[in-house]
C-alpha cells in the first residue's frame, strides 16, 4: 500500500475506535435536509509525509490530482476569491451573490504588506525568503485574520503553513520542508484532498528554488468523520490497497506563476472506484 494509505487508515480507525461524539451539541454545519451534521472528533491529529520517498496520495479511492492542484493554484497563484476562476464547482455552495467567497483564502494570500524589502504579499514573501534568506525561521503565511472573518463566506480550515529549510548531509542543495495548519477537517472528503495539494505546493516551491522536497507535516486540530460518513469511511479502509503512483512534475517551469495544473501528472495510479458523499454545509 502507499504510506498515505497507511496513514489514513490509521487515523479513520483511531477516530472511529477513540473519538468524541459531537452528537447533541450546538453545531454549525448542516445536511442538505436540515438536519444538524454532527461528527466524531480526534483532537490534535499529526501526521508526516516524506515527499523524498513517495508522493502522499490514497489509492483506497481516486484524488483527482490536477483539480486538487488547481484549487490550490486558485489561492496561492491567482489568490483568487471569485469561484468562476476555478475549474471545479467544489466552492460554489459557498459562494455570495457576487460569485465571490468574500475576503477568504485566496484574498487573503494577495493583500500586500509593506516589509523593509518593500511592499510584498504572503507568497511572494515566501518565495522571496527561501531564495535570499533560507534558514530563517520567519517563513510562514497565515490567511485566518479576525479583523475581516465577519466578511469570509467559511473561516479558513487550512489556514496556515511554515516552511522550514534543512542542509541535509551530503547534499550540495537545501532541502524545502513545511507544517500544513488545520483548525478542521473533514476526514473522508478533505484529507488526502488537502494532503496531495499542498505536496504539490512544496514540490512547485522546491523546484523554483532550486531546492530538494524534504517533509510535509500534517497538523489538524479537529478531525472528525460525520456521522452520515462513518459507515463509508468503515467500507473504504477495507478495501484494496496499491503502490503509491509517480508523481510528475513540468521540469520545464522555474516561474511559481507560471505553473498550470497541466504541469502535475500520477503515473502508475491505480486506486478503488469512487464513492458519492454527501457534504454538510
Amino acid at each position: 500500500m502507499s504510506y498515505a494509505d497507511k496513514v489514513f487508515i490509521d487515523m479513520c480507525r483511531d477516530i472511529i475506535e477513540n473519538g468524541c461524539s459531537t452528537e447533541g451539541e450546538k453545531v454549525r454545519p448542516k445536511w442538505e435536509d436540515g438536519s444538524f451534521a454532527y461528527t466524531i472528533k480526534r483532537f490534535g491529529v499529526v501526521n508526516r509525509y516524506d515527499l523524498r520517498k513517495e508522493f502522499p496520495v490514497i489509492t483506497l479511492r481516486k484524488t483527482a490530482i490536477k483539480s486538487a492542484t488547481d484549487e490550490v493554484l486558485w489561492i496561492w497563484q491567482k489568490k483568487s476569491n471569485r469561484v468562476s476562476e476555478l475549474s471545479s464547482h467544489i466552492w460554489d455552495a459557498w459562494a455570495d451573490e457576487d460569485g465571490t467567497i468574500g475576503k477568504a483564502y485566496g484574498y487573503q494570500l494577495g493583500v500586500k504588506h509593506e516589509y523593509k524589502e518593500g511592499m510584498m504579499d504572503q507568497v511572494d514573501r515566501v518565495i522571496y525568503d527561501l531564495k535570499n534568506n533560507p534558514f530563517s525561521r520567519r517563513i510562514m503565511t497565515n490567511i485566518y485574520v479576525h479583523q475581516d472573518l465577519h466578511e469570509m463566506r467559511l473561516y479558513p480550515c487550512a489556514y496556515s503553513m511554515t516552511f522550514n529549510v534543512t542542509q541535509e548531509k551530503g547534499e550540495d542543495r537545501l532541502t524545502l520542508n513545511a507544517i500544513l495548519n488545520q483548525r478542521s477537517q473533514d476526514v473522508l472528503t478533505a484529507n488526502n484532498w488537502n494532503v496531495a495539494q499542498y505536496a504539490v505546493l512544496v514540490h512547485m516551491l522546491a523546484q523554483v528554488c532550486d531546492m530538494n522536497v524534504g517533509e510535509l507535516v500534517h497538523v489538524i486540530a479537529d478531525a472528525h468523520i460525520y456521522d452520515r460518513h462513518i459507515e463509508l469511511v468503515k467500507e473504504l479502509i477495507e478495501r484494496p490497497v496499491y503502490d503509491a503512483p509517480k508523481f510528475w512534475l513540468n521540469p520545464e517551469i522555474k516561474d511559481f506563476y507560471k505553473f498550470t495544473k497541466d504541469d502535475v501528472r500520477l503515473d502508475d495510479y491505480k486506486y478503488g472506484e469512487q464513492i458519492t458523499i454527501p457534504v454538510a454545509v
